[in-house]
């Protein structure tokens, strides 16, 4: 369907010439699929991180899967997460044969409580992941402190927090491996893509090793030790990649700047939980501008608001559904009322657009049809 001009997208990517100049320039070349580009990003993004190895991979979740997989973590593992995810890399943990054990997060910034995961570790953990949700960092030193004490593998889910740091630090740089996703609606997004760091030179290896055979190799009819899974990334989308990283932080300087324009005008909002930044966080590079509704609100009162936006022709979405409702979870055993936080929060958030594009003009006019829809939903007056 084809949307009109006053339809306000959920997302929509800062393209400049830079990138498309990149890219026309690699479709002009004899080679386009040699690697050489992808092998550049990766160098690249390693450096920007501070890092010393980077594997590019087909997608956040491949990438987590990949780093299981070259971890040994497989059937008869748990790995303990967070069921609070808008980005489905706890997938990766099934994918892999292992349980997917989840812990409540924290009320407040989204992230796993550190001693609600030490509680959930059996003798057959092997691993914690932790994410920083919608761009906000978790407690890193803490949850490293409780992997050392049990002799567990840390493992970071950057996908959604992308320059964002923590006691000074950029996110990435905290777990044994770190992911990253580069699919819409993340600030440095190539369409699809993402990337594993790590610091340790054999997991580096076991990356690659599981990602795909190298070129060398593709016209041998010799089965290797392993079977690779074919999930890298292609030149064309490592020259976006590159391109956008250059840019980065021209790109989360103008999304601050869309934040603060929203932070100004839901300042009238009333009933609302602020945003949130804990303690040791230096800077949130928020993947999506999300609206807490207080207590006052039910889950059907923030469908109704997503429903009243969509008909004012905004793109809105509820963030998000617990990974443990989802039918693949309720499986294991997981039911409504495990994690209370997980679906107080869930059931009352929702996402509007976000994304360098926006004008001051259409934030004020997506707020105020949000306070109009609390209105009608029955949720008291807003503060004009």
């Amino acid at each position: 369907m084809e949307e009109n001009a006053s339809f306000i997208p959920l997302s929509d990517p800062d393209i400049t010439f830079a990138e498309l100049s990149a890219v026309e320039t690699l479709l002009c070349s004899p080679q386009i699929s040699n690697g050489q580009i992808t092998a550049a990003f990766e160098h690249a993004f390693a450096a920007y991180l501070g890092r010393k190895y980077a594997v590019a991979v087909s997608s956040g979740t491949i990438g987590l899967l990949l780093a299981l997989r070259a971890f040994g973590i497989g059937p008869a593992h748990e790995v303990i997460a967070s069921p609070y995810s808008f980005r489905e890399t706890a997938h990766a943990i099934s994918l892999a044969g292992a349980r997917a054990v989840f812990a409540e997060i924290d009320y407040w910034s989204g992230a796993l409580v550190p001693a609600r995961a030490e509680e959930r570790i059996t003798a057959n953990t092997r691993a914690i992941v932790a994410g920083n949700p919608n761009g906000h960092p978790a407690p890193w030193s803490e949850l490293r402190a409780v992997a050392q004490r049990h002799q567990l593998l840390l493992l970071e889910d950057s996908t959604e927090a992308i320059g964002s740091s923590y006691k000074g630090e950029l996110v990435g740089r905290f777990g044994d491996i770190a992911v990253f996703d580069f699919a819409q609606p993340l600030a440095l997004t190539c369409g699809e893509g993402g990337m594993v760091v790590t610091d340790d030179i054999d997991i580096a290896l076991g990356l690659r090793r599981h990602r795909a055979h190298r070129l060398d190799e593709r016209s041998s009819v010799v089965v290797g030790s392993t079977a690779p899974y074919q999930a890298g990334m292609s030149d064309l989308t490592a020259t976006l990649g590159l391109a956008q990283l250059k840019r980065l932080d021209e790109i989360l300087e103008r999304r601050r700047f869309v934040e603060q324009l929203y932070n100004a005008h839901m300042q009238s909002f009333e009933g609302i939980k602020p945003p949130y930044v804990g303690p040791d966080v230096v800077e949130v590079n928020w993947l999506l501008y999300l609206v807490h509704l207080g207590t006052r609100f039910t889950r059907s009162g923030r469908d109704a608001i997503i429903d009243d936006l969509r008909g004012a022709q905004v793109e809105s979405t509820a963030y998000s559904q617990p990974l443990h409702l989802q039918q693949h979870y309720f499986d294991f055993g997981y039911r409504r009322g495990d994690f209370l936080v997980a679906e107080r929060i869930a059931d009352r958030a929702l996402a509007l657009p976000f994304h360098t594009h926006l004008t001051n003009k259409q934030i004020e006019f997506m707020v105020e049809t949000m306070k109009d829809a609390s209105i009608n939903v029955g949720a008291g007056a807003a503060i004009y």
